[in-house]
């Protein structure tokens, strides 16, 4: 080793840019690791921590659909189901749709026909579920306001929607910031954006006036910058399915009293249900796992060019040093030096140069990680301070002191061959 380290010392430069090109493309693959370790880790702690243990959907659905079509009969099924199985503690039915808000601001401005440039409703993310039903169900903390105030479902009224009216909608703080509103006011929802500045009077006329009764914190378990919440049935009536035979929700969260039973459960449900298709958590994770993945193998193409130029460019420099130092080889040759002893000395250098590259490249993987971190967090809004997108866990440091070795042993092959071959006389006769 005090041999090799030497041949380094003697070119200072050649031995810095060849452990800083090995140290880049340690770092991106090691940076890439973490984040897809991240990403995973973060994933299965939220949603141990959701309380949704299982999740159903309309029949032939899959995890990974943009859309999930309407499930009917909505409000039955958040009774039934726990019926049917009494390990469901809560069977919560949720109706996801996107909605466009306006404030007193616009309407006043569209009566006196004087609308600023730019003003228009804001688009938003809105779910109708019955919010006394969630227990268990990990859901937005308020910040401000009382919340819904009326249990249960009021306008439902046990499928003939002939119930009161509450008007209760709770906003997250983006929404809230954007329609320049708080606890109290009064905001104007519909389904389609006015196609005009002239159309917006007939929009707020035939619009759903709703009252806010709280301001909550952002929620990851609906990765949406803006959202909003509202009574189930309230919600149906706007979008449509405020009906007994149609009684719409886009997903029924399900909260277990026994989450270690989650696929006999599973099974029980959809067997008693036909028209649902029913996953586990496992199911949910497999499915991130499975984005992951994708991700994870592109980046790891992009990774295995880096590594494989940098082990061609450690190749050559070792190459190089053994042509300098030929000359000397073959004198250690000559005074009883075996072949292996010299190709261990060239050996020995290329692990030293990919230690180096080691020190260089954790440092960059760990600050290019976290930066990264810190500005994913901060655009992806409803996390939890807890989520991180990288995890340097030990398999993940073992990957990238793996690497180093591999790239130091690989490319040390042939120019340790070459040592080993140098031949004696001609190398000690030459000039």
């Amino acid at each position: 080793m005090p041999y090799a380290f030497d041949a380094l010392k003697r070119r200072p430069g050649r031995a810095v840019l060849t452990s800083l090109g090995i140290g880049l493309a340690v770092g991106l693959v090691v940076m890439l690791l973490a984040i897809s370790s991240g990403i995973t880790a973060s994933a299965a702690t939220l949603a141990a921590e959701s309380g949704v243990d299982l999740v159903a959907a309309s029949a032939n659905t899959k995890l990974t659909s943009e859309e999930f079509p309407p499930i009917s009969g909505a409000h039955l099924l958040a009774q039934e189901i726990p019926k049917d199985d009494p390990n469901v503690v809560t069977a919560s039915p949720w109706l996801v749709s996107e909605l466009f808000y306006a404030n007193s601001s616009l309407r006043d401005a569209s009566e006196n026909d004087s609308v600023p440039s730019g003003w228009t409703p804001t688009s938003s993310g809105t779910v109708g579920w019955i919010p006394s039903d969630t227990a268990g169900i990990q859901v937005p903390d308020i910040y401000n306001g009382t919340g819904f105030t009326a249990p249960g479902d009021p306008h439902y009224a046990n499928g003939s929607y002939d119930g009161p009216v509450t008007g209760e909608i709770q906003l997250d703080q983006a929404l809230a910031t954007v329609l320049h509103v708080h606890v109290g006011s009064t905001i104007w929802a519909n389904e389609s954006l006015p196609p005009t500045v002239a159309s917006l009077p007939g929009w707020f006329a035939n619009a759903t006036v709703f009252r806010v009764v709280a301001i909550s914190g952002p929620f990851w378990l609906l990765p949406s910058a803006l959202l909003a919440f509202t009574y189930l049935s309230e919600l149906q009536t706007i979008v449509g399915g405020a009906t007994p035979s149609t009684d719409y929700a886009s997903l029924v969260l399900i909260h277990l009293n026994d989450p270690t039973t989650a696929a006999t459960d599973q099974a029980r449900i959809a067997a008693a249900f036909p028209g649902l298709s029913v996953f586990t958590l496992s199911n949910i994770l497999g499915a991130i796992q499975h984005v992951v993945n994708l991700y994870r193998t592109f980046g790891e193409l992009i990774g295995l060019i880096g590594l494989v130029v940098a082990a061609l460019f450690t190749t050559t420099i070792l190459q190089m040093s053994v042509d300098d130092r030929s000359r000397e080889l073959a004198l250690l040759r000559a005074v009883g030096y075996r072949r292996a002893s010299v190709g261990l000395m060239v050996l020995e250098e290329g692990l030293l140069l990919g230690l180096f590259g080691l020190v260089v490249g954790l440092p960059i993987a760990y600050g290019g990680a976290y930066g990264l971190n810190l500005l994913l967090l901060r655009l992806v809004s409803g996390l939890p301070h807890s989520f991180s997108f990288v995890s340097f866990n030990p398999t993940v440091i073992a990957t990238g002191i793996g690497i180093v070795v591999a790239i130091g042993l690989l490319a040390s092959i042939a120019p340790a061959a070459r040592a080993m071959l140098l031949p004696i006389a001609e190398e000690l006769r030459a000039p």
